[in-house]
This record gives structure tokens, C-alpha cells and sequence, in this order.
């Protein structure tokens, strides 16, 4: 492995050997599905035989198979179907989610309005509106944008993420069996994670003192009520260690992936102006200037619509996927997989296909656009992943960048004190994320 990382290393290794194949992570076989065929027939067609979830070693001392995203089993099972129904009840509550996304766009807009023109990091901006939906699902409540204690919870996120996504975890990934014994970024990690796991337990107790059983207020609440229900049941899921990890997966998920794909759009958009521009044109002929962009105009704008998918493919979030196992003996394309095997479902090997996509490499909305100028499916597009651990806030998701995006541009036009073309998209760290280089910006009142 060189430095950049086990995803070069495997996009190599697809060229030599095809599609699926198995690689030694350390000591462990690993099977490896690129191309969106192969991740197809595994995650959708044989979806049960996937449906495992894999270990991430750096983060496995934190989550230990508990909470959402790292379950297995009916343990997992009884988490999605909770998160699932009550991320719609809250969002479908007094306030749909689609009306909280709207409100915390407003509450940016003014926010941006404040800083007059002068450059900006976005990083903690982007973190503090896509954390604000999630935390008013989860915890019941927004954060002021100057509130210590959140920002001192996003600027762990952001540097845990960061850490994840390194190089270092890459090797920490093959022999953590043995580096885990040393000082190292997985120290730090942990370290992180539980802290962020206080505060999320401090809010817990103050919603154990608070709670109304016929009047649940957030996911919390419901979780809490459900805890008391099912308490003489030996073998329930809904106990402490799930609700407080399951809330750290909510959280970490919905803010750190959504945050860092808004980062990557409006760096694109300093770098392609004429992009820009032709975003603006279709806000001001669909949306005008004064009332609040809705997910209904989505339908109406497909230019836009296809940057928002264009920027996800470019973004290349979670590129290696987040990894599976199988759950049985597996027949798969002639290969046998045995039980417990680890699957990485190449993402990134979906979102850049030249069967698929034109110029795979370079950033350009025509890839989803037909010769009519209609926003065009691409079944590659896989950025959520696909099958039965697709993300779960998925909807959520496209909801937010499609709000956040045009609310921002109905109000400001974007600027940066470099030339586009001396503009540089390299990521700061590909790993298990990738993350996008930091760069100033001028947001301008229009």
C-alpha cells in the first residue's frame, strides 16, 4: 500500500483481476465488489447473504457492534425499524423535517449576512445546520452556532472524521490487533467518540427527569419510553449502551457526511462559475427571490438537481463503503464466500465508471442530464450505498443539500480570493471518507 491509501490499491488490483476479488487486509481475507453490477447482485440480489456489517477497526473500541449503523442481527434489525419509524414521527411530528431544514436555512442566511462579505471557513458553518436537523430529531432541540459546548461536539466530529479517513488508519485497519497495544491516532480517536458519548449521556439523564410517557418530544424520549416497556424482557435491544451509541451513530452520520458534500459543492462552485451562474438563472426563473426554496421545486429545477448529484459523485464520500460480511455460506459469481467473511463494496468504483459516466475524472452535471436538458437516472449513482444497510438518512439527506443549496444561493453570490483555475480539489485524506481541502470564501448579499 502506498500513500494514497488501500483505494488506489484496490482500483489497481480491480484492472488486474476483474471485479470481485480477495485481498489480505493483515491477517483477514477481505472480498472486494467494484463496478455497480457486482455491488448490485451482492447488496440487492442475494441482499440477505450481505446484509452483515463489518468491523472499522479504529472506531470497533467504540461502537462494538452496538447502535444502527455497526449491529448485526436482530439487534440491528430492531434498531433500524426504531430509527426508521421515529426519524418519520419526528420528522412528520408538529414540524415536518423538510420545515426544520427550511428554518435552519434561515437561521444560516442570517448568520452569513453577519459576516458582511469578509472570507470564511465554511467547515463548522455546514457542520452547525446539518447538525441542527439531527439534534432536533434526537435530542429534541437546535444549538445556537455560538454555543461552546456544540462547537466543541462538531469540532470532534470533524477532527474524528478527519483521523478515520487517514492514512494512518488505513495501516491501523491491517494490524490492529498489534498497533492497538502503541500510542497512536486511534487513541485520540476513542477518545473523541467517548467524549462526544458524554454529552449524549448528560442529555439522556436530563430527558429521564423531563420525560412525559403520553408526550415523547424526540427520539430520546421514545426510546426511553420503549426502554421502560420492555425492561423484564432479558432480551431487549432497547437498553442504555444501544441508545446512547445508536445516538452517536444518528448523529455522527447526519452531520459529518451531509456537512462535508456541502463543503465539496460550494468549492466546486468557485472552481466552475458558469456553473454557478447557471444555478442562479434557475432559482430566479423557479424560486425568485423571496420566498423560502422548497423540495417540491426540485422537480422543476433538473440543472440544479444535477449539479446536487454530480457534486455527491464527485464528493466521493464514503468510497470504499462501509464494510459488510456475509451472513451465511455464500455462492457468489462462481466463488464460494464462508460465513463472517468481510465485503467492502467499492463505491467509488460505481461513481467512476466510464460505462457509466462520461469522464469519470472530471466534474460535469451532464452526466445527469438527457439531450432535452431532464434530469437523467444513472444507475451507478450509488452514493447512499444500496440494498438492505442503505443509508438510513438518505432522505433526509437529499432533503438538506437541495434546501441548503439553493436557500444559500437565492441569497448570495459565492466569491474566492483565488482564480478558479489555480483552485486545487484534492482531498485532504482518502480513507474510510474523503475528505475535501479547506479554502476561504466570500459569501456576497445578492
Amino acid at each position: 500500500m502506498d500513500r494514497k491509501g488501500l483505494l488506489a490499491s484496490f482500483l489497481k488490483l480491480r484492472e488486474k483481476y476483474g471485479d470481485v476479488f480477495t485481498v489480505y487486509l493483515g491477517s483477514r481475507p477481505v472480498v472486494m465488489l467494484c463496478g455497480v453490477e457486482a455491488i448490485r447482485e451482492a447488496l440487492v440480489d442475494q441482499a440477505e447473504a450481505f446484509s452483515g456489517r463489518g468491523k472499522i477497526a479504529i472506531v470497533e473500541p467504540v461502537f462494538q457492534g452496538y447502535g444502527v449503523v455497526f449491529a448485526n442481527g436482530d439487534r440491528w434489525k430492531a434498531l433500524r425499524r426504531f430509527s426508521l419509524a421515529t426519524m418519520r414521527d419526528f420528522g412528520m411530528g408538529k414540524r415536518s423535517v423538510e420545515e426544520r431544514i427550511q428554518e435552519e436555512a434561515q437561521c444560516l442566511v442570517e448568520e452569513l449576512r453577519k459576516s458582511k462579505g469578509a472570507l470564511l471557513d465554511t467547515t463548522f458553518y455546514f457542520q452547525s445546520i446539518t447538525a441542527n436537523i439531527i439534534c432536533s430529531i434526537v435530542f429534541g432541540k437546535r444549538f445556537d452556532y455560538k454555543d461552546p459546548e456544540f462547537l466543541r461536539i462538531l469540532d470532534l466530529f470533524y477532527q474524528s472524521f478527519a483521523l478515520i479517513s487517514s492514512f494512518s488508519s488505513q495501516v491501523f485497519e491491517l494490524f490492529s490487533g498489534f498497533l492497538k497495544h502503541f500510542p497512536g491516532i486511534h487513541r485520540q480517536v476513542y477518545k473523541n467518540l467517548q467524549e462526544i458519548n458524554d454529552f449524549i449521556s448528560h442529555s439522556v439523564e436530563e430527558h429521564r427527569e423531563t420525560l412525559d410517557p403520553n408526550a415523547p418530544r424526540d427520539l430520546i424520549d421514545t426510546y426511553l419510553i420503549r426502554m421502560d416497556k420492555e425492561k423484564s424482557d432479558p432480551h431487549t435491544e432497547f437498553h442504555q449502551k444501544n441508545l446512547i451509541i445508536n445516538s452517536l451513530s444518528l448523529f455522527f452520520a447526519g452531520t459529518e457526511t451531509t456537512s462535508t458534500t456541502l463543503r465539496y459543492g460550494f468549492l466546486l462552485l468557485l472552481k466552475y462559475p458558469h456553473i454557478t451562474e447557471k444555478i442562479y438563472k434557475e432559482i430566479e426563473q423557479v424560486i425568485g427571490p423571496h420566498r423560502p426554496p422548497a423540495f417540491d421545486d426540485r422537480v422543476k429545477m433538473p440543472y440544479t438537481d444535477a449539479v446536487l448529484h454530480e457534486i455527491q459523485r464527485f464528493a466521493d464520500l464514503i468510497p470504499i463503503g462501509v464494510p459488510h460480511v456475509v451472513t451465511k455460506d455464500t455462492h457468489f459469481r462462481g466463488y464460494f464466500i464462508p460465513k463472517d467473511t468481510e465485503i467492502y463494496p467499492i463505491l467509488s468504483s460505481s461513481l467512476h465508471d466510464p460505462r457509466y459516466f462520461e469522464k469519470p475524472d472530471d466534474f460535469n452535471p451532464e452526466h445527469f442530464l438527457d439531450a432535452n436538458g431532464a434530469l437523467k437516472k444513472n444507475e451507478a449513482f450509488i452514493p447512499f450505498s444500496i440494498g438492505k444497510r442503505i443509508c438510513l438518512g438518505e432522505g433526509i439527506a437529499r432533503t438538506e443539500l437541495f434546501i441548503f443549496f439553493t436557500t444559500i444561493l437565492q441569497n448570495f453570490s459565492v466569491a474566492s480570493p483565488m482564480a478558479p483555475e489555480d483552485i486545487d480539489l484534492t482531498p485532504r485524506e482518502i480513507g474510510v471518507g474523503k475528505v475535501p481541502p479547506t479554502y476561504q470564501i466570500r459569501f456576497l448579499p445578492r
